[in-house]
């Protein structure tokens, strides 16, 4: 399968050439563009309870866009909503856990289930559930401003709204920058602890800080 991601690290979208019989999934609405000869066929993916289990405690979308070309090669284009990178993670029988809205598109022999983060996750600011990514095949993801794919070996800490996804094998934990003092008046608040050995996913950019900042501007 031909795909070329664009538009990096400020408004990325990822597009597809695809040969007949090669399919690719999508979130639903992701779609951008696409040729005429390409049909949809909307899907459960891992069936209706994992389904509705994503839709109801990570926000995803209940059914995922199904897209062949009908005849003869065909092109789609996948955006997420909204503006930032996307990246590319090949999985070969592997995992990576992403964050509720972070998935984009997937090849058909990737599943996308939903975890249990346990109640430290209530603190994460993220909330309980996590997308846990498995199988063999091609995985897109979207964050909020550029991507930076981090090594880490031991112990490493990230700001709640900066964490995009990790590898199974690290763990984490939520805790305060400092004090108590310091937790509630520094300005960061909360952050994510991880530790071990592997790959993290961070974001430039963080929606809730800009969400705030932008509220400053709002007048009634």
């Amino acid at each position: 399968m031909d795909f070329n991601i664009k538009g990096n690290p400020d408004y990325g979208h990822v597009s597809f050439n695809l040969k007949p019989g090669e399919v690719i999934m999508a979130e639903s609405g992701a779609m951008a563009y696409m040729s005429k000869n390409m049909e949809l066929d909307s899907k459960l993916m891992g069936g209706f309870f994992k389904a509705a289990i994503r839709k109801i405690f990570t926000g995803e979308s209940l059914l995922a866009g199904q897209y062949t070309p009908s005849s003869g090669p065909g092109e789609i284009s996948f955006s997420p909503a909204i503006p930032g990178h996307v990246g590319h993670r090949k999985l070969n029988g592997d995992k990576v856990i992403l964050q509720p809205g972070a998935f984009l598109a997937c090849t058909p022999n990737v599943e996308i289930n939903s975890i249990f983060g346990g109640l430290r996750a209530i603190f994460s600011g993220e909330g309980l559930f996590f997308l846990e990514c498995s199988g063999t095949g091609d995985l897109f993801y979207n964050a909020y401003g550029a991507i930076i794919e981090k090594e880490i070996d031991g112990k490493f800490t990230v700001d709640t709204g900066h964490v995009v996804g990790w590898e199974p094998g690290i763990d984490w934990t939520i805790k305060g920058m400092g004090n108590l003092f310091s937790t509630f008046f520094s300005g960061e608040g909360l952050v994510i602890e991880f530790n071990g050995k592997g790959k993290i996913y961070l974001q430039t950019r963080f929606l809730g800080g800009f969400s705030s900042w932008l509220t400053g501007y709002i007048r009634s």
